[in-house]
C-alpha cells in the first residue's frame, strides 16, 4: 500500500527546474540532477530531465527518486548546455510514467519540453473541447492540455524560432487559469512562465554567466548559484542566445491579486529556502512563538513532530519559556511504498517513521509542536505513541489554522468529507486525536507571524475563499470566490 496512506501529511505538489548554459557548458544535465536533488522533497513519485545541445531534445523520465531514476550513463546520454527538470507528485493525473514530466514532443512548430508545478482549474474543460476536435491525449495530466494547445497555435514567425515559441506558449497560456509555475525548453530557448496571482513559488539564478530558474533557493544554494530575484507573478522570461528578457504575460491587463499559497511557508518549502522574499525557517519560527502566545499551556517539555514541526516548535519553546527536546525520533529511510503482510499490523505505519523517547517523556507533561492536521488519524497514532513512552499530558499545538477545505491549485489534497476540520470542531478533534488539549494557529495570527498582508496570499484551504472560480461544467464543491 502506498507509505501517504498511514502517514497523514498534505501531499508536495511539484518541483521545476531549468538552466540555459548553451555555449558556456555541456553539464546542463548535471545541474539539472542536482537542482532536482535539492527540490525531491516537493514530488518523490517520478522524476525527468530534457537536455538541448542546441539540435536536439534529449530525454530521460521514469518513476522514482531521482539518485534511482538518473545513473551515470543516462546522465551522459543527455547532452547539451541547457535543460529542464521536474519532481512530481501526482496532483492532476494518476501515478504513471506517462504522467513524468517533462513532456517532450515534436509540433509543427519544432521540438519543446514542458515541466510544470501547479494545477489549471480549466483543464478538464479544455481537454473536452480539444478531444472533441480531435486531439489525442496520451497522458492524464493538466499539462498535456498545454501542449495540445501549444500545438495548435497560430503564432508568427518561423517553426522552430524563439519568436514563434513565445508566441505559442502566449497562446496557450492566455485559456489556461488557475495554478502555474512552468518552463518550456527547445533546442532554442528556455521559457519560464508564472500565473498572475503567483500560487506556486519559481525564482531566478545565475551561475558563472548562465541562467538558472527552479521553483525554490535550495536548488540554487546546492550548485552554488547567485538568487537574483522571483520570477514575478505574470511574468514571461525569455532565455537565449541574446540573452535574458522579460515580458509580461498578458500586458493589457493590470496586475491581478496576488494568491501565494501560504501552505508553503506552513510544510511545502524547505526551512533553508527563502520564499516570497522570507526566509521559511524564521517565519516557521514565528508562527511558533505567536501559537505560544495563543494557545499557552503548562507543560514540562516542548518537543516537534519531525522535521517539519522543529522550527514553530523551537519558537513556542523560547516563547513560552519551556525546555525544547526531540522526544520523537524520524527515520529518513522509508520509502513511499512498504509491504504490509496483513491488515492487522497496519498500525505500524507510522511506527515505520517516528519512534518515542521514552527517556524523554516519561513522567512528562509535554507539548508537540507539527505544522497541521489533515485527517487526523496520523495526530491520532502520535499522541498514543507519546503515552505510551509515559507522558503524564499531550497537548498538541498545530502552526497553522484548521485544514478545511481541498486545495485545487496544485496540492494534492483530501476531499472535503474527509478533512478532520470541515465536520468537527477543536474539541470533538481534540477527542479524536486523544489530546489533553488542542490548539490551532489562528488565520490573523498565522499573518501576523509572516509579517505580510492577507491579500497577497490564497489561504483556501483554511478559509474556503477561492480566489480562481471553475468553470460550470468541471464539478466543484461550493466556493466563496473572492475578488471576482
Amino acid at each position: 500500500m502506498g507509505y501517504d496512506a498511514v502517514y497523514d501529511k498534505m501531499k508536495d505538489e511539484c518541483g521545476v527546474f531549468g538552466i540555459w548554459a548553451l555555449g558556456q557548458s555541456e553539464e546542463a544535465a548535471n545541474y539539472a540532477y542536482l537542482g532536482l536533488h535539492a527540490l525531491q522533497h516537493r514530488g518523490q513519485e517520478s522524476a525527468g530531465i530534457v537536455a538541448t545541445d542546441g539540435e536536439t531534445l534529449h530525454v530521460h523520465r521514469d518513476m522514482g527518486l531521482v539518485a534511482d531514476v538518473f545513473t551515470a550513463e543516462t546522465i551522459a546520454r543527455l547532452k547539451g548546455g541547457a535543460a529542464i527538470g521536474h519532481v512530481r507528485y501526482s496532483t492532476a493525473g494518476g501515478s504513471h510514467v506517462k504522467n513524468a514530466q517533462p513532456l517532450a514532443v515534436q509540433y509543427q512548430g519544432g521540438a519543446v519540453a514542458v515541466a510544470h508545478n501547479g494545477n489549471l482549474v480549466n483543464a478538464e474543460s479544455l481537454r473536452a473541447d480539444l478531444e472533441r476536435d480531435g486531439s489525442i491525449f496520451q497522458a492524464s495530466t493538466d499539462t498535456e492540455v498545454i501542449v495540445h494547445l501549444l500545438a495548435r497555435a497560430r503564432a508568427p514567425g518561423a517553426p522552430g524560432s524563439v519568436e514563434q515559441l513565445v508566441g505559442a506558449v502566449r497562446e496557450a497560456l492566455w485559456r489556461v487559469t488557475g495554478a502555474y509555475s512552468m518552463l518550456f525548453l527547445s533546442p532554442k530557448a528556455l521559457i519560464a512562465a508564472r500565473d498572475p496571482m503567483g500560487f506556486r513559488p519559481l525564482v531566478l539564478g545565475k551561475l558563472k554567466g548562465s541562467w538558472v530558474v527552479a521553483s525554490e533557493t535550495t536548488a540554487l544554494d546546492l550548485i552554488e548559484a547567485e538568487y537574483v530575484r522571483e520570477v514575478e507573478p505574470g511574468e514571461l522570461l525569455i532565455i537565449d542566445g541574446a540573452g535574458l528578457r522579460s515580458e509580461r504575460l498578458f500586458p493589457a491587463q493590470p496586475p491581478s491579486r496576488l494568491g501565494r499559497c501560504v501552505f508553503e511557508h506552513i510544510y511545502f518549502a524547505r526551512p533553508d529556502s527563502v520564499l516570497f522574499g522570507k526566509s521559511v525557517y524564521e517565519v516557521r519560527h514565528a508562527f511558533g512563538k505567536r501559537l505560544a502566545e495563543e494557545h499557552p499551556v503548562p507543560a514540562d517539555l516542548v518537543i516537534p513532530v519531525p522535521d517539519s514541526g522543529v522550527p514553530a516548535a523551537i519558537g513556542f519553546a523560547e516563547k513560552a519559556g519551556i525546555p525544547f527536546a526531540m522526544g520523537l525520533v524520524r527515520s529518513h529511510y522509508v520509502g513511499r511504498t512498504f509491504i504490509e503482510p496483513q491488515q492487522s499490523i497496519r498500525h505500524f505505519g507510522v511506527k515505520l517513521k517516528l519512534n518515542a523517547l521514552r527517556g524523554v517523556l516519561a513522567g512528562k507533561r509535554v507539548v508537540v509542536v507539527d505544522d497541521s492536521v489533515v485527517r487526523g488519524t496520523t495526530s491520532r497514532k502520535i499522541v498514543k505513541m507519546i503515552r505510551a513512552a509515559g507522558a503524564k499530558e499531550v497537548h498538541l499545538r498545530i502552526s497553522s489554522p484548521p485544514t478545511a477545505w481541498p486545495c485545487y491549485y496544485g496540492i494534492d489534497t483530501p476531499t472535503r468529507q474527509e478533512l478532520i476540520a470541515s465536520t468537527h470542531s477543536v474539541e470533538d478533534i481534540a477527542t479524536y486525536v486523544t489530546a489533553d488539549s488542542l490548539g490551532y494557529l489562528s488565520l490573523p495570527g498565522l499573518y501576523a507571524a509572516i509579517g505580510e498582508d492577507r491579500a497577497t496570499f490564497c489561504d483556501a484551504c483554511f478559509s474556503g475563499e477561492y480566489l480562481v472560480a471553475f468553470p460550470k461544467r468541471t464539478p466543484a464543491p461550493p466556493l466563496r470566490v473572492v475578488g471576482a
